[in-house]
């Protein structure tokens, strides 16, 4: 017992004389004896003098060996709980060496393992040797003491671990010298920087860090005023916070968050470290009441607010975070904020160019309504101005910040909630009362569409959805699931859920309609009202007029309730619905009291005696996967739509290479955006609560993964040896060859384009067609899915549905990043833009991103459920028919240099997106009154040139304001203009055809045409090859002609090549390959084929 509860200079005496026994060590330290060890000079506790330098290396090793040899449990209970019992179990290592050098066995416990013969004791013999060595000279002599190298060498040994490991290995041993050099003000800026670098090798090391022990020795160093310390003491914590959160209670109570705050008010920091401060404080004040009230006293509202125009974006970010997370159910920092003009400084961040700074703010303005308090005038009035701010984000090209928009705008329901009660019943009866023709239910006579017989059905692909993987009804249509509400045993509101959704094939748009009264609002419903309000009259509504803000906010969430991305949609679908359940619970209190037991009747709806409903306490919440109706089959078109599942938002991972446009830039870090938070809480009555809480997108957590990541390791692109680089260099290589020897194709000339070198039937009848650039596969898209075949092989590789409404169609296509990792765009005629990945391999596609490219598509003009044939009749038409001009759908096109996508169609404006910032740049109005029927654009000329459906070519400068863009107006055409093509060369001339067949040619900078072609009449599709000078005519009259540059036609196609020469159909698309001369043509009689110049040039 003596052994472990003397001191360690006793100890040394044992120590010394054991080692000189055994190991005779005074021939390597001579003029030592027994006597001097026992006037070793200095005082334990103080690490300058010998005796206390020793006692330090001692408590190091000693806890490096127990670290490395015992369970993390166990070192936690004897080494980190308890101050007098971490020194007696030091002790008792060094006694069982001791002990076991005189071949005694000590027992301790609890048992330990033996560590007498661990490797870090002679690091403990060598330091012994050193600080003997210089006694005869210290006691006789008077010498200065030298200090051991121990600590130098072990932080070296450290680094190297650092330097030259690799990534599966064992944890470094001296991780517990590290945090005790953190003591020593010599070693102290080097043993911070390796803790840092540890630090950074991501979330396991945190954790290593803390179960040494690693929290008291940072945190004191808080106290620290030396500048030096503090990029790497905020580095640090950042670090530690981003994997634990539980720390923010002993900070404020130390009073860690004043240095934060002082590193924040530091305009001499870098941005990167004031982002780290900004983000630990953030996690302090982060639903902790103590903590929200220090960090307001410590000004940190003002100083958040001085920064939001910081160039950082990161920093932006969270600032706007801090601030939504300082006054979230905090009503004085709300108060302080609003003396400060905090919401309108934060209206700035709302058209910030970076996606995630803008959802920041429009969370930090969600929260700051979202406050529970009593409310005043004052108060309101704010509350509504944030409400119209937020309003603007409607068309967000972020599914992110509209998630975001969703979530604030809940909170403003949750506040106002009578208010949107008394909206909500005024547009369900407006939409019960008001017939609105619905495009879904109207066909145009001569709608004929074609059957598809048997052979031709397809098996759709399972679309991967982590999170809405769905059964999908018809009045929802796949993409729109119907919500449901349902009401749980206890009488409260239960979650939506997949379970839930009927698969009836009523179409109803009815409220609580006999075949689907299981719904408060259905999607056909909303979308009902979204059009019902645009024009009829609403200012009855008692106490809420027409134009107020509860008004304009409930017609923002119809809006958004209709997203082509699946989470936006759902979040505004379950406000919507809870709001609908509120009104109709509260408008009939005496029928729902005569119905009996709320367990088994839900609230009668106002066109139904009462609904039934089901059981919700089975159902799963989302993120969940139903089970009752999932299929692949597509045995007839309706019940083709009534499969599908949808895939959810996943960014890109990896770098960008040059031209290579992810979505998003600044989350492709992240395995996933950030998913919904579970949406189970529905206690009793609780249905406010089901709202607010339950809606979450969590924004936050997701991005405080960032400082959880290596943010110091080299990105697996730019390391030249690992896997993706290797692919990449692959896919450029593979692009040289295609460019090269389809370049030598094309210079030779092509005198034929007639070979067919593929021909399948297609699941739908193809309505846009799309080359690869690169590799051998196509797209082909129908009116709402899109099939690949790979062209060589003849196979089909993949078919999947897009997810636009019934009532909509596909109208274009193009290919991301074709030189790369491709994206695919789709583009549909209600003005939805869709972007996939992982398509045609072996991988499930997911959605990348959706928005509306397009918000107001006139609605004249929308696509009908119309086949192919009766759209192209339609279109060849046109120039009969003057007053039927629109039906262009939306058309597009895709700059890859820039990043940036022109989009227009029956709308009168063109409007530019940037893909990399997703938001809008740009829109340029065509100055007409018909619809643009075709886009081309050069991004070395800043040139787009338009094609419009009255026949006239417009070409605008991009570079030049609203009013003066549009440089050129050529009005030769005198119908519908098929295609107009800007060639890409310095002095490329613009080729535009039309219906009636006559190709003119113009220079940009004359106001004539410089030549005319005159082709067949009653064109349906039309492509120019962009390398060969050839252009190809597809015709209702059942052919294809070719033609040179000079008008001659080098191929007339009529027949199926090999198909007992079988007449091809009317022609509903056609696309020259980029770069081959290969021609792909889509007919209406379901064929698709490709042709090619002869087998001799290729």
């Amino acid at each position: 017992m003596a052994c472990i509860t003397v001191g360690v200079d006793q100890l040394l005496d044992t120590d010394s004389q054991s080692m000189f026994c055994m190991q005779k060590s005074a021939k390597l330290v001579p003029g030592v004896t027994l006597d001097l060890i026992e006037k070793i000079p200095g005082r334990l506790n103080d690490r300058r003098t010998p005796l206390g330098e020793l006692n330090w290396i001692f408590t190091a090793i000693t806890d490096t060996i127990a670290w490395n040899v015992l369970p993390r449990d166990l070192f936690q209970k004897l080494f980190r709980q308890d101050l007098l019992v971490a020194s007696l179990f030091r002790n008792f290592l060094l006694a069982e060496r001791i002990m076991r050098s005189y071949n005694c066995t000590p027992v301790s416990s609890p048992r330990l393992p033996p560590t007498y013969m661990h490797a870090m004791w002679q690091a403990w013999d060598l330091a012994v040797d050193i600080c003997l060595s210089q006694l005869p000279t210290i006691i006789e002599e008077g010498t200065a003491f030298r200090h051991s190298p121990f600590f130098a060498e072990q932080l070296t040994a450290f680094q190297v671990w650092l330097t030259m490991g690799v990534e599966n290995r064992n944890p470094p041993e001296q991780l517990p010298i590290v945090l005790q050099v953190l003591l020593s003000q010599v070693h102290r800026l080097r043993a911070l920087d390796l803790l840092g670098r540890f630090l950074d090798l991501g979330p396991w090391a945190v954790s290593l860090a803390l179960s040494v022990g690693i929290f008291p020795y940072v945190l004191k160093l808080l106290q620290s005023s030396a500048r030096e310390l503090r990029p790497l003491l905020v580095f640090i914590w950042a670090k530690i916070l981003a994997v634990d959160s539980s720390c923010q209670a002993d900070l404020v109570k130390d009073n860690g968050h004043k240095y934060f705050l002082s590193v924040l008010a530091d305009s001499y920091m870098p941005a990167e470290h004031r982002t780290m401060a900004v983000f630990i404080l953030a996690v302090i004040v982060n639903s902790y009441n103590t903590g929200q009230e220090a960090c307001l006293q410590g000004n940190l509202i003002a100083n958040c607010l001085e920064q939001l125009s910081d160039p950082h974006p990161l920093l932006r970010q969270w600032v706007a975070i801090c601030l939504g997370r300082i006054w979230q159910n905090f009503d004085p920092a709300r108060w302080c904020g609003v003396r400060d003009s905090a919401h309108e400084k934060l209206y700035t961040l709302l058209s910030d160019p970076i996606p995630e700074v803008r959802c920041a703010a429009v969370f930090a303005l969600g929260t700051f309504v979202g406050n529970s308090a009593e409310r005043t005038d004052h108060s309101t009035t704010i509350d509504h101005n944030v409400a119209m701010m937020l309003a603007q984000l409607i068309n967000d090209g972020s599914p992110v910040v509209r998630k975001e928009l969703v979530v604030a705008l809940s909170h403003l329901v949750v506040q106002y909630e009578s208010n949107f009660c008394t909206v909500a019943l005024q547009f369900i009866e407006e939409e019960k009362n008001y017939t609105v023709p619905s495009p879904a239910n109207t066909a145009e006579p001569g709608n004929l569409t074609p059957v598809r017989d048997s052979p031709a059905i397809p098996r759709l692909r399972s679309v991967n959805s982590y999170t809405n993987i769905r059964a999908a009804t018809t009045a929802r249509n796949l993409n729109k699931s119907l919500q449901n509400l349902n009401l749980n045993e206890e009488g409260g509101p239960a979650a939506f859920s997949p379970g839930n959704l009927s698969t009836s094939s009523s179409a109803s748009s009815t409220l609580g309609s006999p075949d689907n009264d299981e719904y408060i609002l259905s999607f056909e419903t909303i979308d009902k009202m979204r059009r019902v309000s645009s024009y009829s009259s609403l200012n009855s509504l008692i106490g809420v007029s027409f134009n107020s803000v509860y008004t304009q906010i409930w017609r923002v969430l119809l809006h958004l309730a209709a997203d082509p991305f699946p989470e936006v949609s759902d979040l505004a679908m379950k406000v919507l619905n809870s709001i609908a359940y509120k009104a109709t619970m509260n408008a009939r209190p005496q029928r729902i009291l005569d119905s009996g037991s709320l367990t088994q009747s839900a609230p009668a709806s106002p066109t139904s005696k009462g609904t039934h409903i089901h059981q919700a306490g089975g159902s799963p919440p989302m993120p969940s996967t139903s089970s009752s109706s999932l299929t692949n089959e597509v045995p007839k078109p309706p019940t083709r739509e009534q499969t599908s599942t949808r895939p959810p938002y996943t960014p890109t991972l990896g770098g960008q290479a040059p031209h290579s446009h992810q979505f998003p830039r600044t989350r492709k870090m992240f395995d996933k955006g950030p998913e919904q938070a579970g949406e189970d809480g529905d206690e009793p009555g609780g249905h406010r609560n089901y709202i607010c809480p339950a809606l979450q997108t969590g924004l936050c957590d997701w991005s405080a993964k960032y400082f959880a990541q290596p943010v110091m390791k080299i990105p697996e692109e730019h390391d030249l040896e690992s896997q993706v680089r290797m692919e990449r260099q692959w896919r450029f290589l593979r692009n040289t060859r295609v460019r090269r020897q389809s370049r030598g194709i094309t210079q030779r000339g092509v005198s034929r384009l007639d070979d067919q070198i593929f021909i399948n039937r297609n699941p739908g009848v193809p309505s846009v067609v799309k080359f690869h650039p690169f590799n051998t596969c196509i797209a082909v898209a129908d009116k709402d899915s899109i099939c690949f075949w790979d062209w060589e092989k003849g196979e089909r590789l993949d078919y999947f549905y897009n997810g636009n409404p019934r009532y909509t169609r596909i109208t274009a296509m193009e290919y991301l990043n074709g030189h790369d990792c491709s994206l695919l765009l789709t583009a549909t005629d209600d003005g939805a833009l869709r972007i996939w990945k992982n398509f045609a391999d072996q991988k499930n596609p997911e959605m990348v991103t959706a928005w509306q490219g397009l918000s107001d598509m006139l609605p004249t003009t929308r696509g009908q459920p119309s086949s192919s044939a009766h759209s192209l009749a339609r279109r060849v038409s046109i120039y009969l028919d003057r007053s039927k001009q629109g039906g262009a759908g939306m058309v597009v096109d895709w700059e890859q240099e820039t990043g940036l996508l022109m989009t227009s169609g029956d709308v009168r404006v063109i409007r530019i997106w940037d893909t990399d910032r997703e938001m809008k740049v740009q829109d340029i109005p065509t100055g007409a009154d018909s619809c643009v029927t075709s886009l081309s654009c050069d991004s070395q000329r800043s040139l787009i040139v338009a094609g419009l459906g009255d026949g006239s070519v417009r070409v605008f400068d991009r570079r030049m304001g609203p009013n003066e863009c549009r440089v050129m107006t050529y009005r030769e055409h005198g119908a519908w203009v098929v295609k107009a093509h800007l060639q890409k060369e310095t002095d490329g001339h613009i080729i535009s055809v039309s219906v009636n067949g006559d190709v003119r040619f113009f220079e940009p900078r004359t106001p004539d045409s410089i030549n005319v072609l005159q082709t067949v009449k009653g064109l349906t599709a039309l492509d120019i090859h962009p390398q060969a000078n050839l252009f190809a005519c597809g015709s209702m009259n059942q052919f294809i002609a070719v033609y040179n540059a000079n008008g001659d036609v080098i191929s007339n196609i009529k027949y199926y090549d090999g198909f007992m020469g079988q007449r091809i159909g009317a022609i509903s698309c056609l696309a020259f390959h980029p770069y081959w001369p290969h021609l792909a043509v889509g007919s209406n009689d379901y064929y698709m084929s490709i042709y090619s110049a002869e087998k001799r040039l290729r």
